[in-house]
């Protein structure tokens, strides 16, 4: 089954070289050339990925990234953005980009990061989990490793695939100190040569879901200097 990516950008001359390259690589590109048709397509069609730029018509990258999160929706989104503040990247994150990448861009590394992102399975909302011995329990965390899903006192929390992905490695090495480097590289599933703060804001997003209070964490635990560990 092909794979649907949906290109939400303003610059035709972009989204040619963007569709070109997904269809190479057999997938089925849907474009939207502004902001509010992005997300009716996002609404509608339901895609595997999302490449968003940030300067679009009607309703910038920003809020159909918002709108799309607040409304539950855990498509992998790809920022794209020819800012090159950190704070436009930060921000962009915040709301629940899983990535960005800034204009000019290597079509290669961009296909590369769709790709991994694409293979993560999107996390779904089920009903707690009985014992199937594919669960891993820690205090009032269950973590359902079949059916990709995360639950806190019997209810499932709502997370990103890029959050289940993180807590599920993590989990997996309680006690071991892991960098945000090898977090890159492992959740991430690529190289990733620039800013890793990625990386802490997904931690901090993941915390404001999973711990009861995120400024004094007893799951995802900082190791200062060094990156995070699952508690014991």
């Amino acid at each position: 089954m092909r794979r649907t990516v949906l290109i939400v950008d303003d610059e035709k001359a972009i989204v040619d070289i963007l569709k070109f390259n997904l269809e190479k690589e057999e997938y089925d590109p849907v474009c939207a050339y502004d902001g509010l048709d992005g997300l009716r397509l996002a609404r509608e069609k339901n895609p595997d990925l999302i490449l968003l730029d940030v300067m679009l018509p009607f309703m910038d990258g920003f809020e159909v990234c918002r709108t799309l999160r607040s409304e539950g929706n855990s498509i992998p989104i790809i920022m794209i953005t020819a800012r090159e503040e950190e704070t436009d990247k930060i921000f962009g994150l915040e709301l629940g980009a899983d990535d960005y990448i800034t204009k000019p861009f290597s079509v290669r590394e961009l296909m590369a990061r769709v790709k991994a992102n694409i293979r993560r399975a999107a996390v779904t909302d089920l009903p707690a989990p009985e014992d199937s011995g594919e669960l891993l329990h820690y205090k009032d965390i269950v973590i359902d490793y079949a059916r990709h899903s995360v639950f806190k006192n019997g209810k499932s929390l709502d997370l990103t695939q890029r959050e289940y992905e993180l807590i599920k490695f993590l989990a997996a090495r309680p006690g071991i100190v892991v960098s945000r480097q090898e977090l890159m590289s492992e959740v991430w599933q690529y190289n990733y040569y620039g800013d890793l703060r990625a990386v802490d804001v997904a931690v901090r997003r993941l915390r404001e879901k999973l711990e009861t209070n995120p400024a004094e964490p007893e799951y995802v635990i900082t190791k200062r200097g060094v990156g995070y560990f699952f508690a014991e």
